[in-house]
C-alpha cells in the first residue's frame, strides 16, 4: 500500500472521528434545547395555573367578603327600621283605641237621643258622664315626618375606583427570577450555597433559601435561611446524597416574595465534623457537632472523631455559649491526637487561645487575634507548600513539610507557615477549656 493511500486513510480516520465528536456535541446542544424548551413550557403551565387559582382563591375570597358586609348593612337597616316602628305602632295602637271609643260614644248618643221621654234625660245623663271620661279633647301626639327615620344606603364609587385600581396592578409575570444560584461548594457535612442579583434593578431587602432531599416523592422544600446575607451554609446534610436548593428575594418596602430561582443540584462527599465521645468534662450534640464543657474537672483536650479536616477546606468553629476565659483555652488543628494531653498549645499544633493569643507547634506568635466570645466565630484556612520534593509522604532527612495556615477571629486574621516534619493530607481538630460553660459547635 502507497504512501497516499495511507495518508488518506488516516485522514478518513481523523475526520470520521471529527464528525462522530461532531454528531455528540450536536445531539448534546439538541439536549440542552429540549431542556431549555422543557423549562419554558413547564414554568409557562405552572404560571397559568398559579394564575388560575390564586385568582379564582380571590374571586371567592371577594364574594364573601361582599356577602358579609352585605348581611351586615341589612341587618342594620333591620335594626332601625324596627327600632323606629315600635313607637308608632304603639301609637297606632292608642289612636285606634281612641276610634273605637268614639265610635262606641257616637253610638250611645245617637241612641240617646232618639229614645222616648221616659228613658230620655236617663239616657242623656249616662252619656254627658262617659263623653267627659273619655276626654274628647285629649288627642295622642304623632310624630311629624322630618322626626321619623327615613333609612337610605350611602354607596359610591369609591370602592369600585380603588378596587379597579389595585386589581391592574395586581400581579406580574417575569420571564427570569431577580436572584439565581451562583455557586454550590460542598462542605463537611453540608453545601455552602451562594446566590446573586441577575435583576439589577430589583432592590432586594432579604433573600430567602429553601432546601429539599432531591428524588423524595413527599419531601417539600423547607427554609434553610432568611436574612440579608447572599450565602449560606446548610448543614445536616447525608453525603452522597442528591439536595435541590432555590432562592428568592423580597424588594425594598414589599411584603410578597420574588419568583424562585432555577433549583439547583448539590451534594456533599465529605462526611461532617464529629467530636470523639468519651471525653471528660465534655458532653455532646445528638449529631456529635456540638460540644458542652459542663464541669471543672481536670482538663483535657476533646479531638475531633477522625482526622477529618483536609487542606483547602476552611473549618469553621462557633462559639454559642462562654464561661471563665483562661489563656489556656484552645480552639485549634494537629497532626495527631495525643492522648492525655491538657491543651492544643503543644508541638504538632496550631491553635488560638480565648484570649486571642495564637500557639504554633507550642510557641506563642507575637500577632495576636481578638479575644473569643459568645458569637464569635474561629475559622482555620490550610494549603499545602512543599520546600522539597516528596515521595511517598517520607522527606529526606532535614526536609520540612509546610503548610500556609490563615486563621481568622473577628474582621482580623493571621498567616503564617506551619512547618512539619512529615507530610499530611488531613488533620484532627480539637478544644480544650480550662473552666466549664464553653460551648462550641464546628463546622
Amino acid at each position: 500500500m502507497s504512501v497516499e493511500v495511507d495518508l488518506l486513510l488516516q485522514e478518513a480516520k481523523e475526520s470520521i472521528e471529527a464528525a462522530q465528536n461532531y454528531r455528540s456535541e450536536l445531539q448534546q446542544r439538541l439536549h440542552g434545547l429540549n431542556q431549555a424548551r422543557k423549562q419554558v413550557r413547564g414554568s409557562s403551565g405552572q404560571a397559568r395555573e398559579n394564575l388560575r387559582r390564586h385568582f379564582a382563591e380571590l374571586q371567592v375570597a371577594a364574594t364573601r367578603l361582599l356577602n358579609e358586609r352585605l348581611a351586615v348593612l341589612l341587618a342594620e337597616v333591620d335594626a332601625i327600621e324596627a327600632d323606629s316602628i315600635k313607637p308608632l305602632d304603639d301609637c297606632q295602637s292608642l289612636i285606634e283605641h281612641g276610634v273605637g271609643q268614639a265610635d262606641e260614644l257616637l253610638r250611645e248618643g245617637e241612641a240617646a237621643l232618639r229614645c222616648g221621654l221616659g228613658e230620655k234625660e236617663d239616657k242623656l245623663g249616662s252619656f254627658t258622664k262617659k263623653a267627659l271620661h273619655i276626654q274628647l279633647d285629649s288627642l295622642p301626639e304623632v310624630p311629624a315626618l322630618v322626626d321619623v327615620p327615613c333609612v337610605s344606603a350611602q354607596l359610591d364609587d369609591s370602592l369600585l375606583v380603588l378596587l379597579r385600581d389595585r386589581v391592574s396592578r395586581h400581579g406580574s409575570v417575569s420571564s427570569h427570577p431577580p436572584v439565581q444560584i451562583e455557586e454550590l461548594q460542598e462542605r463537611p457535612g453540608g453545601i455552602l450555597v451562594r446566590w446573586c442579583k441577575v435583576d439589577e434593578d430589583f432592590a432586594a431587602a432579604d433573600y430567602r433559601l429553601q432546601s429539599r432531599r432531591s428524588g423524595s416523592g413527599g419531601s417539600q422544600y423547607e427554609d434553610a435561611y432568611i436574612g440579608r446575607d447572599t450565602e449560606f451554609l446548610v448543614l445536616h446534610l447525608d453525603p452522597h446524597t442528591d439536595y435541590l436548593f432555590r432562592v428568592c428575594a423580597r424588594g425594598e418596602g414589599r411584603t410578597e416574595w420574588s419568583p424562585w430561582s432555577i433549583p439547583q443540584t448539590g451534594y456533599t462527599t465529605l462526611a461532617a465534623h464529629e467530636w470523639s465521645p468519651g471525653t471528660d468534662g465534655f458532653i455532646l450534640s445528638s449529631r456529635r457537632n456540638i460540644a458542652l464543657r459542663n464541669d471543672s474537672s481536670r482538663c483535657s483536650v476533646l479531638y475531633s472523631k477522625a482526622p477529618t479536616y483536609f487542606c483547602g477546606q476552611t473549618l469553621t468553629f462557633k462559639i454559642s455559649a462562654a464561661g471563665q476565659m483562661d489563656r489556656r483555652d484552645t480552639l485549634g488543628v494537629c497532626v495527631d491526637n495525643e492522648r492525655g494531653a491538657e491543651s492544643l498549645q503543644r508541638d504538632q499544633a496550631v491553635c488560638i487561645s480565648t484570649n486571642g493569643a495564637v500557639f504554633v507547634n507550642g510557641k506563642e506568635m507575637t500577632n495576636q487575634l481578638p479575644a473569643v466570645t459568645v458569637g464569635s466565630s474561629v475559622t482555620f484556612d490550610m494549603e499545602v507548600v512543599s520546600l522539597f520534593p516528596v515521595s511517598n509522604n517520607n522527606l529526606s532527612d532535614g526536609a520540612t513539610f509546610k503548610l500556609r495556615v490563615t486563621i481568622g477571629s473577628g474582621n482580623r486574621e493571621v498567616v503564617f507557615d506551619w512547618l512539619l516534619d512529615q507530610a499530611v493530607d488531613c488533620l484532627y481538630f480539637g478544644c480544650s477549656f480550662i473552666h466549664s460553660g464553653w460551648k462550641v459547635l464546628v463546622f
